[in-house]
């Protein structure tokens, strides 16, 4: 069984195109550090089509963390942009792109607002 971050990654790819990024542009590498070994996540988005690969390769903004926080993330236990602040994740690059990728995180399971409706209505 796939683990939350792999899910998120994969469900984003099939999807192939996000409405909640069509004002997005750019490219976003996920750096997720353990010890000495580096997973990364690539994605690719045009205005709300978006790719997903692990290729390790030049991005406009890259963000990293831990493997564990990132699975928090996938999983919406723990929002992004209040990790960023506590300083348990690094960006370099476009910061703009974080705050609208910050948008396809799954939110707290009690959150009301919109971006909870659109996340019922996409499963």
């Amino acid at each position: 069984m796939a683990d939350a971050t792999t899910r998120f990654f994969e469900s984003l790819d099939r999807r192939g195109y996000e409405p909640l990024l069509n004002k997005a542009a750019g490219t976003l590498r996920f750096d997720l550090h353990e010890g000495p070994q580096t997973t990364h996540w690539l994605l690719r988005v045009d205005r709300g089509n978006v790719e997903v690969s692990q290729e390790d390769r030049e991005a406009d903004t890259v963000i990293g963390t831990t493997p564990a926080l990132f699975e928090e993330l996938a999983a919406g236990r723990e929002n992004g942009l209040a990790a960023l602040l506590r300083g348990d994740m690094t960006v370099t690059g476009d910061a703009r792109l974080v705050v609208q990728i910050e948008r396809i995180f799954p939110g707290s399971p009690d959150a009301q607002g919109p971006r909870r409706l659109h996340q019922r209505e996409v499963r």
